[in-house]
């Protein structure tokens, strides 16, 4: 019960951080929050992304470039250019850690207005603290895990940001439904989504990528949107008008 929990929170929590603060705040700015919130998320998605912890600034390039570029050569992470999701997640690592590292500097369209800390980033991408992150998950699992195979739940702990990744860009763009016409192959795949907390109407949001709420049809819900409109009414953040 105990590697359940941990494991489920640890899935939920990262996965929240990343739509929640890499996604609709980073790269969309669909709300605005003071500094000391803005830090506040961003340390709290060091800690709950661990070792797999992305970088806001990068994650919000490659999204922006997403947008611009869906489904075509230029796309960071268009499965349709890949013959599995292996080769397009380890395409989407070199791309994010040229912008990561600032290697590569992006078209001036996906510069900007994204949360930066240079003190975190460094510490947090030191091979120090990921394997720091890493051994606490091992511990965890060797105290508390009481059959062999919950030990290959551990490599998703490891690479938890990643793992979101490529579920999303490989799912959201091949398989389930469209609701609108956006030149792209953009889906909605309804039925993994109650495991990506909105992620997986990939349709609804390259329609509308401004609108807080990923949900348009009367039977989706975006389980984000909810916690979203609770942090407005206590004025952690402030919503944008679409």
């Amino acid at each position: 019960m105990a590697i359940l929990i941990f494991f489920l929170a640890h899935w939920f929590l990262s996965l929240f951080c990343q739509t929640f603060f890499l996604h609709r705040y980073a790269s969309h700015k669909m709300f605005t929050m003071s500094k000391f919130w803005e830090r506040f998320f961003y340390g709290f998605t060091i800690i709950v992304q661990g070792s797999s912890f992305l970088n806001p600034r990068a994650y919000a390039i490659m999204h922006r470039m997403h947008h611009a570029y869906s489904d075509t050569e230029k796309d960071p992470h268009s499965p349709h250019f890949f013959k599995d999701v292996w080769h397009m997640t380890m395409h989407t690592k070199d791309i994010y850690l040229n912008y990561a590292k600032y290697k590569t500097q992006p078209e001036k369209a996906f510069q900007g207005n994204y949360p930066e800390w240079p003190l975190m980033d460094k510490i947090s991408d030191m091979w120090s603290v990921r394997i720091l992150f890493g051994i606490g998950y091992f511990l965890f699992y060797w105290f508390f895990a009481t059959e062999w195979w919950m030990f290959l739940l551990l490599p998703i702990h490891f690479f938890m940001g990643p793992v979101h990744g490529a579920i999303v860009n490989w799912c959201g763009h091949k398989y389930g439904y469209s609701n609108y016409e956006n030149h792209d192959h953009s889906k909605n795949s309804l039925p993994l989504d109650f495991l990506l907390m909105g992620e997986l109407m990939q349709n609804n949001h390259h329609k509308s990528p401004n609108s807080v709420n990923f949900a348009k049809k009367w039977f989706e819900f975006d389980p984000t949107y909810p916690v979203v409109l609770v942090l407005n009414k206590l004025r952690v953040i402030r919503l944008r008008r679409e």
